[in-house]
């Protein structure tokens, strides 16, 4: 964690806005306003700032507005044939990172929080604090990019990211069968950007250099026939996080439609996930780190990390 000074006028009035006293929460698209909580309606709403402030093909890195869209994001890289692992699902790459949702092909894209190398987040107290850095590779203490992930802007709030960005690929293919075994494609694929199973139907995206895309296919004829297809199927609501075993029985255990997402534990369902149980000393810790960054409970109130626990 650093407090060198920033000098970036944009950032110094998101934190002057943010100020030091009285409840405040950040509106971005509102595509996941509900999510661990409504905020509390006494809360004054800021919204953070907009723009791609540098980015470096060559290093593929991206120094990014946490109030930008991810769409606007994705469009800019794609100029350069790049992206992320932030979801393409609507919002803005801070609420992205803030609720800490995976993209559904994060098989191959990678997790969310592997591509947040440094934030700059107003504090608490008002301050603008930075963590992480473009080539960071061990932290001691705190790692605090990793720790905001996910946490709903409840330690801290995003002011300016620096993403880690990967090439797109030269093919992506989508293909659909009926009736085969998800888990035993994730075992004969060597790395498919995405596995989708609703209980009935397999959707398989091959992603990389054409002919090892077809090498790739070749290892699903012995499972069935399957057919290329336009894309994925249309993602429900609410998403669960379930085990490997929880996923092969989801047909019996999950109410409504679902699509789950093979290898990553992410479920997509029309039904919320029943409420969980969560472990005393996960309960310790989330209180222990609120109460050290946002003594005073201003940030976000009425959110709560450990309720959009799936």
């Amino acid at each position: 964690m650093s407090l060198l000074t920033i000098t970036d006028p944009v950032l110094l009035g998101f934190a002057e806005e943010v100020g030091t006293a009285g409840d405040v929460a950040v509106e971005g698209g509102r595509t996941r306003w509900s999510f661990g909580g409504e905020a509390s309606p006494t809360a004054r709403l800021v919204a953070a700032p907009t723009g791609v402030v540098s980015y470096q093909p060559d290093e593929m890195t991206v120094q990014v507005r946490a109030g930008t869209t991810v769409a606007d994001l994705h469009a800019e890289l794609a100029k350069h044939g790049q992206r992320t692992a932030l979801p393409e699902r609507g919002g803005t790459v801070g609420g992205a990172l803030a609720v800490g949702e995976n993209a559904a092909e994060s098989l191959g894209r990678g997790p969310i929080r592997n591509a947040l190398l440094q934030v700059r987040y107003v504090s608490a107290e008002g301050e603008l604090v930075t963590g992480g850095g473009p080539t960071v590779k061990n932290v001691t203490g705190y790692n605090l990019p990793k720790l905001l992930v996910g946490s709903l802007g409840t330690l801290g709030l995003m002011a300016e990211v620096i993403l880690r960005t990967n090439p797109t690929p030269h093919t992506s293919r989508w293909l659909k069968a009926e009736g085969v075994d998800p888990f035993a494609i994730y075992n004969d694929l060597l790395r498919p950007g995405a596995i989708m199973w609703d209980g009935t139907t397999t959707w398989v995206l091959l992603e990389g250099h054409g002919v090892d895309v077809d090498a790739e296919q070749q290892l699903l004829a012995p499972h069935a026939s399957f057919a290329e297809v336009d894309g994925p199927p249309d993602l429900p609501a609410h998403r669960w996080s379930l085990t490997p075993k929880d996923l092969r029985g989801a047909n019996a255990e999950v109410h409504g439609s679902f699509v789950a997402t093979i290898g990553t534990g992410l479920l997509f369902s029309t039904e919320p996930a029943p409420a969980q149980e969560v472990a005393a000393n996960i309960v310790e810790v989330s209180e222990r780190a609120k109460r050290f960054f946002d003594p005073t409970g201003r940030l976000n109130p009425g959110r709560n990390p450990l309720k959009a626990r799936v």
